[in-house]
């Protein structure tokens, strides 16, 4: 037999053979095996050697023709199995529109950062400046500048986390206030601001204690500040997050960065004041602790105490959020319970 012929039959069999085809993989096993280097096309090509020289040009043409046709066929045919691939994928992503439409659960704020939130823009309104800090914090501005030098017996009221013995977690976020106080420049006006963050002590977890929570502390210093702002101040946040009809009283307390020192109550949103299990039948429910700025804070910051004054507070938003939705144990805000948690999604 010729190798024309047996070209021919290489040709009429990979057609038959592309033709039949029906996966990529196969086809793409055909193309190598018809067109590769050690297929059948490049065996009968090496007969040539025995042709003669007049034959070679023609049958080394007929081979190219042929090496044209399969490829052609091949290339075609896959452009068949990958538009019948793409029909089928099409077919089957086919999107009814005539479904109903499928409700998508999108996420909220926490309750705790929707609390400290709304508080925050209640102070941003009255010309606060919100102010952050670092968590880890030096003992230096957590304690000594807050007027509780080494070996004060007031350090044991904030059992801490110590790093080094310079270096501990905040258990309070006043020494954001610290920092700010030493760089502010009064010339510029006075300094109004809260810091609001983290903190963490050394306590054991229970309903009504953690080992983390958050504060928000304010700060305001300048010329002739007196208690009657810091009370002022006090009962415009507690009508703003209990209620218009909230009324509040100060009873004097102790804390080292204050003199003198108040707790605040508000009167009890559960019975108005007349007494219940809320209020412990007391009419009042503590929410908070302030003062008149000690003269050391003031002077530890670089500023004259005997021309400069102000008053500061401190209050829990974990705290306030318990008290103004009901809740009894605090680790409900940290257990991720979605049931929990959509309970308080005010933003639709």
């Amino acid at each position: 037999m010729s190798l024309k012929k047996d070209l021919e039959v290489l040709r009429d069999q990979g057609l038959t053979q592309i033709k039949a085809t029906e996966a990529m993989k196969d086809l793409n096993d055909i193309r190598v095996k018809l067109l590769g280097k050690k297929g059948p096309i490049t065996n009968v090509l090496r007969g040539m050697k025995d042709l003669s020289p007049e034959e070679r040009p023609k049958v080394g043409a007929f081979a190219n023709e042929i090496r044209d046709t399969l490829t052609t066929a091949i290339e075609a045919r896959k452009s068949t199995l990958e538009a019948r691939a793409l029909n089928k994928q099409l077919a089957a992503e086919t999107i009814d529109v005539t479904l109903p439409g499928r409700q998508v659960h999108v996420g909220t704020s926490h309750i705790l950062t929707q609390t400290m939130d709304d508080i925050e823009e209640l102070f941003i309104g009255m010309g606060y400046q919100v102010v952050d800090g670092p968590e880890v914090e030096e003992d230096h501005y957590n304690f000594e500048m807050m007027n509780i030098p080494k070996n004060h017996p007031a350090r044991d009221m904030q059992d801490t986390f110590y790093i080094t013995n310079e270096l501990l977690m905040r258990t309070h976020t006043s020494p954001v206030q610290a920092r700010t106080l030493e760089k502010h420049d009064f010339s510029q006006g006075p300094l109004k601001m809260i810091s609001p963050g983290r903190v963490f002590r050394r306590d054991t977890d229970d309903a009504t204690h953690s080992h983390q929570f958050h504060q928000i502390e304010g700060l305001v210093v300048d010329k002739h500040i007196t208690m009657a702002d810091l009370k002022g101040t006090l009962e415009v946040l507690a009508k703003h997050v209990f209620g218009a009809e909230r009324t509040i009283r100060l009873r004097p307390s102790y804390f080292p960065f204050t003199e003198p020192s108040v707790e605040v109550d508000v009167s009890c949103f559960a019975c108005g004041g007349k007494g219940c299990a809320v209020c412990k039948y007391t009419g009042w429910i503590e929410v908070l602790g302030a003062g008149m700025v000690h003269p050391n804070v003031i002077k530890n910051a670089g500023i004259d105490p005997d021309v400069y004054g102000g008053f500061a507070f401190g209050l829990g938003p974990d705290r306030f959020a318990m008290l103004k939705y009901g809740i009894d144990d605090i680790r409900e805000f940290y257990l991720n319970d979605i049931r929990f948690l959509h309970q308080f999604n005010t933003e639709g």
